[in-house]
């Protein structure tokens, strides 16, 4: 969570582009906050793109030779299509570079994260900052009144408003 992930994630595209190369971008088709099949960052650059839902299947959907894929909120990717992109990168040769959380408010992983980071040739960590000043790695759900919710469905769309980062010693203090 503002970690600058879907930022990042545009510069890429853009910098593929400029140097006259194809990229492919999906996002969850669950993440509405800005409307459905917009990559979007809270900095407010936007742009188009295709949406991934649990049926999609990358394999399929990815035919033709492309410089990169990418792909935002990628925790809601299933671990089928984390296994279908890892492919396309090992067999298919097409680099695909993902952006997503970790784990949910909970602290429990979400499976396509759990399986993208089993998988992945590389991982970069985009960091954030806990309100204390050390590196946020946990994220917090919060109600319309700022108090945690511990309890509750794994996906649950929203942004500053749901959600805050927080450092592992804040995440467990507030637990209590």
């Amino acid at each position: 969570m503002n970690a600058g992930k879907s930022t990042a994630m545009l510069q890429v595209a853009h910098n593929y582009e400029e140097q006259g190369q194809t990229v492919r971008l999906f996002t969850a088709a669950i993440d509405n906050r800005y409307g459905v099949g917009h990559v979007t960052s809270r900095l407010g650059p936007q742009r188009d793109s295709e949406v991934f839902d649990a049926d999609t299947n990358f394999l399929e959907r990815i035919d033709q030779k492309i410089a990169c894929l990418l792909i935002d909120e990628a925790q809601f990717l299933t671990t089928a299509q984390v296994q279908q992109l890892h492919q396309l990168a090992q067999v298919r040769g097409v680099p695909v570079i993902t952006y997503g959380l970790r784990s949910d408010f909970r602290g429990e992983p979400f499976p396509g994260s759990a399986y993208l980071l089993a998988l992945a040739d590389d991982i970069e960590e985009l960091k954030n900052i806990c309100s204390c000043g050390k590196k946020a790695t946990m994220n917090i759900r919060v109600d319309a009144d700022g108090r945690r919710l511990k309890d509750g469905e794994q996906i649950s769309i929203g942004g500053n408003e749901s959600y805050r980062q927080a450092c592992g010693r804040c995440f467990y203090s507030e637990a209590d």
